[in-house]
């Protein structure tokens, strides 16, 4: 506490300074400010502070500055609105952790790399992280060093963008560099108390030691063109953060719960040529293979599903996961007939292949293999597009509209491939059946699908006086599967001096159901009155979800409203945007609907509907929740040139936002059954509308002078709830804040050294009650906006040229 009183004087006194010296002291002129140019959710380059719509505009600086290799972690701690818990013991989740804007799905955001849509990852989410039954971009097969910068644009943009853009849309920009070129090398590890419920007085920890590796260069092509190539290597090493188990004596830690185990390579090169005083050619090329081990919750000695002959202190199967990413583009824009066209195609694939380790098929006996191949999911993208726009003369305007209009065609495909037999068999002799953690995909999961989409946009950007600025935008979308729709927006902003505007839009916005939601199934089988039986995730058309009610799903459709005001005058600045997002038909993973021959009239009737396909329990993904979201966002700056004290940025931004749940999913045949089973139960309910905080702050300084620098990062986190399907049980993870420093000294001018810390004050959310981890694996909720992981120490040289 000590230590922590010292730091918040110092901060306060470095705020005190910077507003005494800006009494007297000339703005520096800032170049990044100048620089700032931003090209998402508008067809005309505006300033950062000129945009008709909110934009957030992160540069490298910014996401290096930090001791995560992440860009999701990197963004979540510099942006307000955006949100990246670190789940554990969710499987594949644990490896491809999604994150989300403004408290929506993550798949209810679009990403866009260089501008162009990016693809989405094979990994649907189905265990109970936030972003239950999304299928989401992962944003970390992105290494921050190819990053020029990120352009987060907080509104709904589907009329722009197309399907997805409900939240918004991260646009991630590669650098484009001739010249010049850095390597980076960080080390950090945990150095943290852990203190569980079951062990108050806590147990130190130096564990989840972080290695990467980054080196870029910038090479010269004619005509003044770029090829900037990346290359970044890291190796996370697994944390633990479990309480003692209590079914062992005496008391100790059984099991594994803490960041998985991964090792990422990713390659990028990004390039633009000029071919002529009129055409130029870009396109990109990316790959990152990513391997991940995870812990699945212990199996002790005694377990049935355990021969002792084999694991004679019982194990903990790993799950691991061998994913590989893929993208490419190429394109060529130049003037026809005083048109700009910009024509592209661009390719993505990720791959998703699973194993189980230190595992075993106890169907098959203390014979059994302890490793498994379990399958694999793929999800592929080609999209290719024909953009133009030019200027306009309209109704005398104050300068000339800009029209853009373009087509573009989308193909996808969505591969499930089954494991080994040993995998999913079952042996037969009772005792479960299949890799035990993670059961293998059958071959009557397997799945080869896919789908095309065409859709055409028009926009008009008029600047219909100096003040006031209206952008009009529509767009009609067809898909193979499920058919057409019509969306639109219009968005202005009036500029009533100077230094003052305020904004607003309307848009409504859709999302189309993911391949992913569609088609993917898995089943395993259990063993109920000595019968063996299936339970598992079925598509919303097979026969077997048929049978519940289940149809085919639509798109989720949203409206989107916002009103903001833009403040900037001199060093200081100031951007208030309130929104409200209501979605219809939004598609979720529905509840396991269990049937029982011998149970309540309502278990023995689901028994009779899916007894003809040898299943007792289903869940399936439909349509029909209903939400309403309303926030407000709130971002301050102020940079300071003191002379002998030094440049100050100053940052202190802010997000309030609020979800409720109106309306949730039935179909017609489980409503007639006489005590009808929810298909989106309180747990998830309360997900939807407590599970990401409802307000969160991060105030920043950052500070050079000379060849000195320094970061010091808070971020507030609100309460969020953790749901238990025994309400009794709910329990919340606290308000707490966190505190980021890292110092930096350049020596020989081209060399930087930095030391810093994560979560300085060794910060933890609440503590998961005895009463809801009785195996005592999660010490801590998954939940939690900032992870639990605890303080983090890291180091940093760089070197440039």
């Amino acid at each position: 506490m000590r230590y922590r009183a010292l730091l918040l004087a110092a901060a306060s006194l470095t705020a005190f300074s910077a507003t005494a010296h800006a009494q007297t002291a000339a703005p520096a002129a800032d170049e990044a400010t100048v620089e700032q140019i931003v090209v998402t959710g508008t067809r005309v380059a505006r300033s950062r502070l000129d945009t008709v719509s909110p934009v957030d505009i992160v540069d490298n600086k910014a996401l290096t500055r930090q001791g995560t290799p992440e860009l999701a972690q990197a963004l979540a701690n510099l942006a307000p609105s955006i949100d990246f818990p670190r789940p554990a013991v969710t499987d594949g989740t644990d490896s491809v952790r999604p994150a989300t804007l403004r408290g929506l799905s993550p798949d209810q955001t679009l990403v866009l790399l260089n501008g162009h849509r990016a693809h989405t990852s094979a990994l649907v989410n189905i265990n109970g992280s936030i972003g239950r039954g999304s299928a989401p971009f992962d944003l970390n097969t992105i290494p921050t060093a190819a990053l020029q910068s990120v352009e987060i644009l907080r509104e709904g943009a589907a009329a722009q963008y197309g399907s997805d853009a409900i939240a918004g849309v991260i646009n991630l920009r590669l650098r484009e560099a001739r010249s010049g070129g850095g390597a980076t090398a960080t080390y950090g590890v945990y150095n943290t108390n852990i203190e569980t419920t079951r062990n108050t007085s806590g147990r130190h920890a130096n564990d989840g030691p972080t290695y990467s590796a980054s080196l870029w260069q910038g090479f010269a092509l004619p005509n003044d063109g770029f090829l900037t190539l990346t290359g970044e290597y890291s190796y996370r090493n697994p944390t633990n953060r479990s309480d003692l188990d209590p079914r062992v004596t005496p008391n100790k830690v059984t099991g594994i719960y803490g960041d998985p185990q991964v090792e990422t390579k990713t390659v990028y090169a990004n390039f633009g040529l000029p071919v002529n005083d009129s055409w130029k050619l870009y396109g990109l090329a990316g790959y990152q293979n990513r391997k991940g081990q995870s812990a699945a919750f212990p199996r002790l000695a005694d377990n049935a599903n355990n021969y002792v002959s084999v694991y004679p202190n019982g194990y903990i199967p790993k799950i691991t996961t061998d994913i590989d990413d893929y993208n490419a583009e190429f394109g060529a824009k130049g003037d026809i007939a005083g048109f700009t066209v910009d024509a592209s195609v661009n390719y993505g694939s990720n791959k998703v292949k699973y194993g189980t380790i230190n595992s075993i098929n106890a169907s098959l006996g203390p014979s059994s293999p302890t490793s498994f191949k379990d399958g694999s999911m793929q999800y592929g993208q080609t999209v290719a597009a024909i953009d133009v726009n030019r200027p306009l003369e309209l109704f005398h305007f104050a300068k000339p509209s800009t029209l853009a209009f373009g087509v573009e065609y989308r193909d996808e495909t969505y591969k499930i491939k089954a494991g080994e037999t040993a995998s999913w068999v079952n042996g037969g002799n009772g005792k479960g059946a299949g890799a035990q953690g993670f059961p293998g995909f059958r071959p009557t999961n397997a799945v080869d699908v896919s789908r095309h989409s065409t859709s055409l946009y028009a926009d008009l950007d008029n600047q219909v006086t100096d003040k006031f600025d209206v952008d009009l935008a529509v767009r009609y979308e067809d898909y193979s599967d499920f058919g057409s729709t019509t969306i639109g927006k219009i968005a202005a902003r009036y500029d009533l001096t100077d230094s003052f505007a305020i904004r607003g839009a309307y848009s409504s916005g859709f999302r189309a159901p993911a391949l992913q939601q569609q088609y993917f199934t898995t089943t395993s089988i259990n063993i109920i009155g000595g019968a063996a039986v299936d339970v598992g995730t079925f598509p919303a058309t097979s026969a077997t979800a048929a049978a519940l009610g289940a149809k085919p799903l639509e798109p989720e459709k949203s409206k989107n409203y916002s009103l903001g005001a833009v403040y900037h005058k001199g060093p200081f600045e100031l951007t208030v945007d309130a929104y409200q997002i209501d979605i219809n038909n939004r598609i979720v993973l529905s509840e396991n609907i269990q049937g029982s021959a011998t149970g309540t009239p309502t278990q023995q009737a689901i028994y009779s509907l899916l007894q003809p396909f040898g299943v007792t329990t289903a869940r399936f993904f439909i349509n029909g929740v209903e939400t309403k979201t309303k926030g407000v966002d709130i971002v301050g700056r102020y940079r300071l040139d003191a002379d002998e004290a030094g440049r100050f940025d100053l940052t202190l931004a802010a997000n309030f936002n609020d979800t409720k749940v109106d309306k949730v999913p039935t179909t017609s045949t489980l409503s007639s059954l006489p005590v009808p089973p929810s298909l989106f139960a309180r747990v998830n309910v309360a997900t939807y509308e407590q599970g990401t905080p409802d307000k969160k702050f991060v105030a920043s300084g950052d500070w050079s002078n000379g060849p000195w620098g320094a970061t010091l990062k808070g971020a507030f986190y609100g309460s969020v709830l953790i749901p238990n399907s025994n309400q009794a049980l709910d329990y919340r993870s606290g308000d707490h804040t966190v505190w980021d420093l890292e110092a930096r000294y350049t020596f020989l001018k081209k060399v930087t050294w930095a030391v810093g810390a994560n979560n300085l004050f060794d910060e933890y959310p609440n503590r998961a009650p005895a009463a809801v981890n009785t195996t005592g694996v999660v010490g801590f909720p998954g939940f939690s906006p900032f992870g639990f992981n605890g303080r983090f120490l890291y180091t940093r040289l760089s070197y440039s040229w």
